[in-house]
């Protein structure tokens, strides 16, 4: 009970890895005596044909200076946000923040209630973006908006004041349990810069929380679906909640998209033999935090046990609302989040979109962050139209998974029951699915038939402002055994970054090409983008969160564990700026002990960063702190949003 929550390899399928297929690209190219491309130190791996040139310039003489007008910061183990000479980095809403409601005040023993973490920021920040009061218009104004943020998940020995209460392995303390369920989910915070720079929250009616008891609608191929039916929805047409929110996204018509990464741990099952919605999920047998060991419905959803004759009366479908993508309307505090099933079911780490073109279809991409498993793009079947389109875009479309080949190229594989291949493939294997919804509930197992690249825990992604080339954190994967093209080590222990151009006139293609753009490591087994050992002022491992700023810088964020935190050669958890123009690679910031760095957007006019620190202090106990930040000496250690700026107020970079 109360373990890290990460999901266990699940993919039984003999699909080839991605080191696999990096392998036997290198053999090719050794074998045929081809020209070496960027990442010659891989073997010879072929480039994207011109894949740093930017689109435009933009008259910047980026070839006799440097787009990292800072010092790196060095590596450190020290207990605070650590940024250049130049910048100042303040904590901001905090877990535990007053933002709705009666907004009661965090009490430092950890002593609220349920009740009150409903009205207040949730724990352990990840993804968020921040909207421009004039989103749905101009999107300019950089002084005034809302800012919209995950919570992954919790901490139990901190939330609450002498940990958790367990009698003979369970759970006996309901109010506990529901202020876990409300310290999950998304908060959504109006907050306003002053003339010198300061931000503040606004008491506003837009401030508002979603838990993991918030109502949902259901939406997209799988609504109504026999397989989403529960006690609590015998239609199954809506849910409760959303859970392990991990990464985000945002729409072209200005909403917020929050991704369910590893829910399967949040259930449990007794039932003998799981049916493959479940087994392929790794759905366990005893829950990650034993809600479901408290009497009452609201609890009882967490146990996925065939208890009645009828599935309608039971809660073995609960699971099956769980692993998609939610849409919230930051704007209107009023309306219910949709899950978009079209976007298909698994642990989703993020939504990136490709950039939007008036009277195309909207294309995103989404990891599924487990080790060995898949990347995949949604193709909307309609057409984008400014200022008319909504979230119904996300309900009809094709999902793609991706097949990397040993050549530098991949194809788009559709997980469609209308497609002729899909067919042919499912008929193959042997495998049935009724419908589309049903392919979507089981989007793994549709995965797995038609041969997609198993991959080293594909993370954030993220698509080049001028280029349109898409690239993805593979965070690290220490079972992997052996090798293929795109995951070149076995064991991968410190991860990479894998980049494609998508081939023809728009991302809607079904061919693309792809190379490695970043390998992390130490300096003795690492490259960077210019196929050169990383050096002091840019090592780093386990690379997870990644955004591109409007210059088409790379952000890259790291989430290193265990010895590679506590004895590695990289100190804590930071974020580093590439530029794909020049493979230049700095860090910029490092973060407290224990914590994760993850999350970042910033204001339009770029004068204000906001980074996400995650679970400071992880390990700590009720009396015993890893970590004091950000509240300080003799404090337990609190997620927060980090507010970065220069110290002249001018851009940030």
């Amino acid at each position: 009970m109360f373990g890290n929550g990460d999901e266990l390899p699940s993919n039984r399928s003999a699909n080839p890895h991605i080191q696999d297929v990096i392998n036997a690209g290198r053999r090719k190219v050794l074998t045929s005596g081809a020209a070496v491309g960027a990442l010659a130190f891989l073997g010879g791996l072929p480039a994207i044909t011109n894949a740093a040139a930017p689109a435009t310039d933009r008259g910047l003489p980026f070839q006799r200076r440097t787009r990292l007008p800072f010092g790196a910061v060095s590596i450190t183990r020290a207990d605070t946000v650590t940024v250049p000479s130049g910048f100042s980095a303040t904590a901001f809403i905090p877990w535990g923040t007053p933002i709705c409601g009666s907004y009661p005040a965090y009490l430092e023993d950890a002593s609220n209630s349920a009740e009150d973490q409903a009205q207040q920021t949730g724990m352990h920040h990840d993804g968020m973006h921040f909207f421009p009061m004039d989103a749905k218009f101009k999107g300019r104004k950089s002084d005034h908006g809302l800012l919209a943020l995950n919570h992954e998940y919790i901490d139990v020995p901190l939330l609450h004041r002498n940990g958790a209460t367990v009698v003979n392995g369970k759970r006996v303390d309901a109010d506990e349990v529901r202020k876990e369920i409300n310290a999950h989910g998304v908060s959504i915070v109006e907050i306003r810069r002053n003339a010198r720079g300061e931000w503040a929250v606004l008491p506003s009616a837009r401030n508002r929380r979603i838990t993991g008891a918030s109502p949902m609608r259901i939406e997209g191929p799988a609504r109504g679906h026999d397989l989403m039916k529960t006690r609590y929805s015998p239609s199954g047409t809506s849910a409760r909640g959303t859970l392990n929110n991990c990464a985000n996204g945002y729409t072209p018509w200005g909403t917020y998209l929050t991704c369910e990464e590893n829910w399967a741990g949040y259930f449990a099952s007794r039932d003998s033999e799981l049916p493959r919605h479940l087994r392929r999920y790794g759905l366990p047998s005893t829950s990650r935090y034993g809600w479901e060991t408290i009497p009452g419905d609201e609890f009882q959803r967490f146990d996925a046990t065939a208890t009645a004759e009828d599935f309608r009366a039971d809660y073995r479908n609960e699971p099956n609302t769980f692993g998609w993508i939610v849409e919230i309307d930051p704007f209107d505090p009023d309306s219910t989040p949709v899950k978009r099933t079209a976007l298909g079911r698994f642990a989703h780490e993020g939504l990136v979109f490709a950039p939007v073109k008036p009277g195309w279809p909207v294309v995103c991409y989404s990891g599924d962050d487990s080790q060995n498993e898949y990347i995949y793009k949604y193709v909307s079947r309609d057409r984008y139209r400014p200022l008319r389109s909504d979230g119904q875009l996300l309900d009809d479309g094709t999902l793609y998974v991706a097949r990397f080949n040993p050549d530098g190229s991949g194809d788009w594989l559709p997980l469609d029951i209308e497609n002729a291949d899909f067919q042919q493939a499912c008929a193959a294997a042997n495998v049935e699915f009724a419908n589309q919804g049903e392919v979507l509930i089981n989007t793994r197992l549709a995965a797995d038939i038609v041969g997609a690249t198993k991959m080293d825990r594909p993370e954030w992604g993220a698509v080049h402002p001028d280029t349109g080339e898409v690239y993805f954190t593979l965070t690290n994967n220490s079972s992997r055994r052996d090798t293929d093209a795109a995951n070149p080590r076995a064991p991968n222990p410190y991860g990479h970054i894998i980049r494609w151009r998508e081939e023809g006139r728009s991302h809607t293609g079904v061919r693309f090409q792809w190379d490695l753009y970043l390998l992390a490591g130490p300096q003795n087994d690492s490259r960077d983008p210019r196929g050169k050992p990383l050096t002091e002022e840019n090592i780093l491992a386990s690379p997870d969160g990644l955004w591109f700023d409007n210059d088409g810088r790379l952000w890259i964020q790291t989430d290193m564990s265990g010895s590679q935190l506590s004895d590695g050669p990289f100190g804590n958890n930071q974020m580093l700026v590439s530029d794909p123009r020049t493979g230049e690679t700095k860090r910029f910031l490092v973060g407290p002990q224990g914590a994760e760095v993850t999350g970042i957007t910033a204001t339009p006019d770029f004068r204000t960063l906001f980074v996400n620190i995650q679970h400071p202090g992880e390990g700590s106990t009720s009396t015993e702190y890893t970590s004091t930040w950000p509240d300080g000496a003799g404090r337990r250690p609190r997620s927060a949003t980090v507010i970065i700026s220069r110290d002249d107020g001018g851009r940030v970079i």
